[in-house]
């Protein structure tokens, strides 16, 4: 088959192993939170950031159909807020910083970690947490860890970062056409 294709038959039967169960639980937190006037936080690292914004727009603008907006944040995309931040506290507290001053009890926050163990989401985590907000992990097979502190794991069968990433950017599409689905109203 080749390097190439080899590649996109992995990719392939990562997202066709993807357990469905965590993304609709996922979907009915989000779902839930922004029916009750909630907002849907975004935040990772990386590829992950880009997701972040990626969905958070999707929520925003519309993802399958013309509807209300749905209230989301991508905490990677302000710059002065990111490098303040990281400036004055650290890294590890790009995200929780904005979850502490923007997070309310009934709140989701989407926390995307390839790894599982990355320090800024982690933080973001406690964050939230200490807001009394949910937490939606999506992460690869090597976040257990991750997974099992959220109230609900989207987790790719993979290991490799990259399958990892494709298998959850396709989780996110789901997730945000759910979403969309379960709140007609807005």
């Amino acid at each position: 088959m080749g390097e190439i294709g080899d590649y996109l038959a992995e990719a392939v039967a990562a997202l066709g192993s993807l357990d469905p169960g965590g993304l609709e639980r996922a979907a009915g937190i989000c779902a839930d939170s922004i029916r009750a006037g909630g907002t849907v936080f975004f935040c990772g690292n990386g590829g992950s950031a880009a997701d972040s914004m990626h969905l958070a727009a999707e929520l925003v603008g519309r993802f399958g159909r013309d509807r209300a907006p749905i209230r989301a944040v991508a905490l990677t995309a302000d710059t002065a807020v990111l490098t303040a931040v990281a400036n004055d506290y650290g890294y590890d507290r790009v995200f929780a910083r904005q979850i502490e001053a923007l997070g309310r009890t009934g709140d989701v926050l989407v926390a995307i970690s390839t790894s599982g163990s990355s320090p800024s989401v982690l933080r973001a985590v406690e964050a939230a947490r200490a807001a009394g907000m949910k937490v939606v992990a999506m992460t690869g097979e090597k976040g257990g860890g991750f997974a099992a502190s959220a109230d609900a794991a989207v987790v790719s069968p993979s290991g490799f970062p990259g399958h990892v990433q494709e298998v959850l950017l396709a989780a996110g599409h789901a997730l945000c056409l759910a979403v969309e689905n379960s709140v007609r109203g807005s």
